[in-house]
C-alpha cells in the first residue's frame, strides 16, 4: 500500500514537473526579408465605353416607340417616331417654291438675252441691261433660298425618326405615345456595356508605386469583385490615371477597362478593384507575434540568455497574417518570440524552440 502511495506520488511530480517544461517552452523565429505581393481594395464605380442621352432634335407628338426598357438594339435601328406631317408638308412647300423660283429664273434669262440682243442693236440702252442682269441674279438668290429650305425641311423630317447611334441597351422611357415633347426633350438613354469603365480613388503613395511598376513595362491587370463579393470573370487593365490629384482627399482616380460580354455590368452599377502590388526585400513578421500598447506596436525579443526584451516595431504594411516592417533598428537575426506573448513579460526568462518562418509561411 505504501509503495503504491509513493509511486503515485513520484508519477504525479513527474507529470507536474513535465507539464511546467512544456508550458515555459516557447516557439521563436527569425524575421525574413522576402519580395512579396500584397493586394490593396478600392470601391468602384462603374460606367459604360458608351452612355449617351436620346433627345429630341423637333417637337411634336410622339406617334410611335419601337423599343423597351431594358433592351438590346443595334446602330442605326429605329427607336422613335415624332407626328412629321408638319415637316412633310415644310417639304412639299420648299420644293414648290424651288420650282417657282426655277421658273422665274427662267424667264429672267430669256429676258437678259432679248435686251442683250436690243442693246448690241442699240434700241435700249445699257442700263436696261443692267436692271435684267440684277433680277437674273435676284431669281438665282430664291433658288438658293428655296433649296436651303428644302435641305431644312428634309433634316427635320429625318429627325422625327429617331434612331439608336450605336449598338447598346436601352434604358427607362418617360415619356410614351402620345406625349408632346419640345426640341430637347430626354426621351431615354443608352448604354454600351460590351465593356465598361471602372474609375477608382488611390492615394498618392500607391500611385509612385504604379508609376514605378509601369515604367518597369509591368503589366497593371487588376480584378473586380461584384457587389455580390463573386469576382468579375475578365480580368481589367489600368488604362489611364487623372490629371491631378484631390485637394481634399489627396487621392488620384485611376480608370480601369474591363471585357463585359455577356452584359451583366450594368451602368451606374459599384464594386471593388482588387490591385496587386509588388514589395521587394520586405522584412516579415507574423501578426499573432505583435500586441499593442497605446496605439503603438512591440514584439517580444528572446536573447541569447532566453531573457524576454520588448521591443517597438514601425508595421509598413498588414499582410494576410503578417506584418511588413521597418528594417530601421530591426534585423533578420534577431529571435523574435512566435507565438504565447500574453503568457510573458519583460525580464522572464524561457525555455525556447526554433522555429523556421518559411516553413510557417508555406503553410498558409
Amino acid at each position: 500500500m505504501l509503495l503504491s502511495v509513493c509511486t503515485f506520488f513520484l508519477f504525479a511530480c513527474s507529470t507536474e514537473k513535465k507539464e511546467m517544461t512544456e508550458v515555459n517552452t516557447f516557439p521563436i523565429i527569425n524575421p525574413i526579408v522576402m519580395d512579396t505581393v500584397y493586394t490593396n481594395e478600392y470601391v468602384a464605380d462603374i460606367h459604360s465605353v458608351q452612355n449617351v442621352e436620346i433627345r429630341a432634335r423637333v417637337s411634336g407628338y410622339i406617334e410611335s416607340i419601337h423599343v423597351d426598357e431594358g433592351k438590346q438594339v443595334k446602330a442605326g435601328q429605329v427607336l422613335f417616331n415624332i407626328s412629321s406631317k408638319e415637316y412633310e408638308q415644310a417639304l412639299i412647300k420648299a420644293k414648290a417654291t424651288l420650282r417657282s423660283a426655277e421658273a422665274e429664273a427662267k424667264t429672267a434669262n430669256v429676258e437678259l438675252l432679248n435686251i442683250k440682243i436690243l442693246v448690241e442693236k442699240k434700241i435700249v440702252s445699257k442700263s436696261e441691261l443692267e436692271k435684267a442682269e440684277a433680277i437674273v441674279d435676284a431669281t438665282q438668290g430664291k433658288i438658293d433660298e428655296a433649296k436651303s429650305d428644302i435641305a431644312n425641311a428634309s433634316l427635320n423630317l429625318s429627325l422625327a425618326e429617331i434612331k439608336a447611334p450605336f449598338d447598346g441597351v436601352i434604358n427607362r422611357l418617360p415619356n410614351k405615345i402620345g406625349s408632346l415633347i419640345n426640341e430637347g426633350t430626354l426621351l431615354t438613354t443608352i448604354s454600351n456595356n460590351n465593356e465598361v469603365f471602372a474609375y477608382f480613388n488611390v492615394s498618392e503613395r500607391e500611385y509612385l508605386d504604379f508609376i514605378s511598376l509601369k515604367n518597369k513595362n509591368k503589366n497593371k491587370e487588376v480584378e473586380l469583385v461584384l457587389a455580390n463579393n463573386e469576382i468579375h470573370k475578365y480580368k481589367g487593365v489600368v488604362e489611364t490615371v487623372d490629371g491631378e490629384f484631390d485637394k481634399s482627399t489627396g487621392n488620384i482616380a485611376f480608370r480601369a477597362r474591363f471585357e463585359n460580354p455577356q452584359g451583366i455590368l450594368r451602368h451606374g452599377s459599384t464594386g471593388k478593384i482588387k490591385l496587386k502590388n509588388e514589395v521587394k526585400k520586405a522584412m516579415i513578421i507574423p501578426q499573432k507575434s505583435t500586441f499593442e500598447i497605446q496605439e503603438k506596436t512591440y514584439v517580444f525579443i528572446v536573447d541569447n540568455n532566453n531573457i524576454v526584451h520588448s521591443k517597438s516595431i514601425t508595421p509598413l504594411l498588414r499582410l494576410p497574417n503578417f506584418y511588413v516592417i521597418d528594417k530601421k533598428g530591426f534585423s533578420k537575426k534577431l529571435n523574435v518570440l512566435y507565438e504565447g506573448i500574453q503568457n510573458v513579460k519583460n525580464g522572464d526568462k524561457i525555455n525556447v524552440k526554433k522555429e523556421s518562418l518559411k516553413s510557417i509561411l508555406s503553410n498558409q
